[in-house]
């Protein structure tokens, strides 16, 4: 399967919470996504509601970013990004209000269902909500594969430093490939990696 992270109008240019990226790795993330969207799972941040929301420090998380709480934003905002839109259905979508799509049990359903072991993860961001979906693969014992050029962040310092994490200290539970390898092997059903 395919997990696409947040890959919202939220972290779009304009938005005080911009990826500045998300526009560049947009078009290799769609490849992914278009290659197999019956085995594409989307999830998408869901901000608190009002500032001040929400449990322990996500108060005043939401008391510092008052401008990106739903009351505050456009309908659209938490939206997936054109094109990626167009592949639901059958691409699944999964809403979350934390980093980590492993705290909604939906998710682990859909992969258990489908009998799952493989889990290709793009998306935003490199250093947080997608951090937080490889190391919650990895703890459920999934292959993860990360989509090295299908991931984007704030940041250049802290996305080199994850990617660096991954191929060093989690080389054995995380795989860090290109897209172009990924889609090579996933078309033809052999194994990635």
């Amino acid at each position: 399967m395919h997990l696409c992270v947040d890959m919202q109008n939220l972290f779009l240019p304009g938005s005080s919470w911009a990826t500045p990226w998300m526009e560049r790795v947009l078009p290799t993330v769609t490849r992914l996504a278009a290659a197999r969207p019956d085995r594409t799972i989307f999830t998408r941040f869901i901000p608190a509601e009002r500032p001040g929301q929400g449990r322990g420090r996500w108060k005043p998380y939401y008391e510092r970013w008052a401008d990106m709480t739903l009351e505050a934003l456009p309908d659209h905002a938490i939206e997936l990004v054109d094109p990626l839109r167009s592949f639901v259905p059958p691409a699944e979508v999964i809403d979350k209000w934390v980093y980590n799509p492993w705290s909604q049990p939906q998710l682990e359903r859909i992969l258990v269902a489908r009998g799952v072991e493989d889990l290709i993860i793009s998306g935003a961001e490199t250093d947080v909500c997608v951090l937080a979906a490889v190391l919650g693969g990895v703890d459920r014992g999934y292959r993860v594969i990360l989509a090295k050029d299908a991931v984007c962040s704030s940041t250049d310092a802290t996305h080199d430093a994850v990617l660096s994490l991954f191929g060093r200290r989690y080389n054995q539970q995380v795989e860090v490939l290109c897209v172009e390898e990924i889609l090579s092997r996933w078309m033809i059903d052999e194994p990635i990696g």
